[in-house]
């Protein structure tokens, strides 16, 4: 097909470097952030969130359903490693006794709150929303009391809460089975009452799930999530049943609009983030968003499995990961989530030093352009080189297996033979940038004095012998 390989090549160490939406001058780029997923086994439906006091607070549903657990780390990176610590237990009977589902940590007026789903011991599949809050400074020690249910409109299967603020106004958004409407769950947003578990006012419903997308296995609209980024709210969801068919849909308001007015809110006709069998990644969802260490890159949070074949009930099947990626946007401001990369570390674009234009791989050829779509042909997962340690290999996010490599001096992406030609062909050493130490260069491993370098479009592999050499041999590691 025509579209089948024309991806190529770049790099780095791994993902998050501009500014949310915004172009970083390339003279303060600052190196990329490198993560390695999965971020943490057997853990669903993630949240973090990064406080001012410099950590990261991390949780989960575990797959036992039956607590609420937490960790904090100074980086995204070693919440893989933080221990973990129960902040709450379920109760031996009656309501918050089973199916405890997808905590989410939030910090409001001073004090920690988690809000969760739970069912009942003689209904384990009443499902319903409740919260704990916490004093403490350190959520991790406690104590926790229980502020009990959220009360909606109707007393029906719900969850998923959660809180954001938009122009000073606290809002709740959340799933819930409406009475007439059959479907498994829709989308609902409300104003924060007088506490942080109490809404108040008008409910607005913002979604029912009704396409093909969201309806396969099961009509669902669920685990809302809000990125604020360029004048508007976007709003992440879950839809369809939660195994390889699960994958998100969004919702997307003007920050200056009327939230409980649903003719505020337009919903994207696909999916915009969904199962790839070429990465091996299979039913992402239930995400959530923070941002990375320097606090320049949003980065979603989200899980997925590793297979897509599944035994039973999806929900009985505990291997669902948490993941996490950079958050791109497109030039008009809208949020490109791209694909689910394959596990280990995350990939970075290749951005010249001198525009906003990327490198690219188009029918095998590497290009440099502007307003890369689909984002993945950009994306590049910086290895140890093919050859071995003292040189990196690119190899292409959404043709694994694929690399960057020069063929008469040309960059095209093609899959390795695993003849030594390829693997010197394949491999670069990574330099500071010839025009820029803040930047990097790539000088071929059998051809040293040879850069990859643009020009008029094409990536090559060239000689650099003047100033515009050094900066058309030079990227920005985004």
């Amino acid at each position: 097909m025509k579209t089948a390989l024309h991806r190529v090549a770049v790099l780095v160490l791994a993902a998050v470097t501009c500014v949310a939406g915004l172009p970083v001058p390339h003279a303060s780029a600052s190196p990329a952030v490198r993560y390695t997923n999965p971020i943490a086994e057997r853990r669903a439906d993630p949240h973090i969130v990064k406080h001012t006091d410099g950590f990261y607070y991390f949780t989960a549903t575990v797959p036992e359903y039956d607590r609420i657990v937490l960790r904090r780390a100074t980086t995204i990176q070693g919440l893989a490693s933080a221990p973990e610590t129960v902040i709450w237990r379920k109760h031996s009977s009656g309501e918050m006794a089973a199916h405890i589902w997808a905590p989410e940590i939030h910090f409001i007026n001073g004090k920690w709150y988690v809000y969760f789903a739970a069912g009942r011991s003689d209904d384990i599949w009443r499902i319903r929303m409740y919260v704990l809050e916490s004093s403490s400074a350190n959520p991790l020690t406690g104590p926790w009391t229980e502020r009990g249910r959220i009360t909606t409109p109707w007393d029906t299967f719900s969850l998923d809460a959660s809180t954001f603020v938009n122009n000073g106004v606290s809002y709740l958004t959340w799933a819930q089975q409406e009475p007439g409407i059959s479907t498994n769950s829709n989308l609902y947003i409300a104003r924060m009452g007088a506490n942080p578990w109490t809404i108040t006012g008008t409910v607005t419903r913002l979604t029912v799930p009704a396409l093909a997308w969201e309806t396969r296995g099961f009509k669902v609209a669920e685990g809302p999530a809000v990125l604020q980024r360029n004048g508007r709210i976007f709003l992440t969801y879950s839809a369809s049943a939660t195994d390889a068919n699960y994958c998100l849909g969004l919702l997307t308001a003007s920050a200056s609009a009327d939230l409980l007015n649903p003719a505020s809110w337009t919903k994207s006709q696909n999916p915009v983030f969904a199962s790839n069998a070429a990465t091996g990644q299979y039913g992402p969802g239930h995400n959530s968003f923070t941002v990375s260490e320097d606090g320049r890159s949003d980065v979603m949070v989200y899980h997925d499995r590793n297979y897509r074949d599944i035994s039973g009930d999806p929900l009985n099947d505990p291997n669902r990961r948490t993941r996490v990626q950079k958050v791109y946007y497109k030039a008009d401001g809208t949020p490109d989530f791209g694909i689910p990369v394959s596990d280990g570390p995350t990939p970075v674009r290749l951005k010249a030093y001198d525009s906003e234009r990327f490198v690219r791989h188009w029918e095998y050829r590497a290009k440099l352009e502007a307003n890369v779509s689909p984002l993945a042909d950009s994306q590049f997962k910086v290895v140890t080189g093919l050859t071995g340690s003292g040189t990196v290999s690119l190899e292409s996010t959404n043709f694994p297996g694929y690399y960057l490599r020069h063929r008469n001096n040309e960059l095209w992406v093609e899959r390795s033979d695993g003849s030594t030609l390829f693997r010197n062909d394949a491999s670069f050493s990574q330099r500071a940038g010839l025009a820029a130490s803040s930047a990097v260069s790539f000088e071929s491993l059998n051809f040293p004095g040879r850069y990859i370098r643009h020009s008029n479009g094409l990536v090559n592999l060239q000689t650099v012998s003047d100033a515009q050499g050094r900066t058309d041999a030079t990227f920005v590691l985004e």
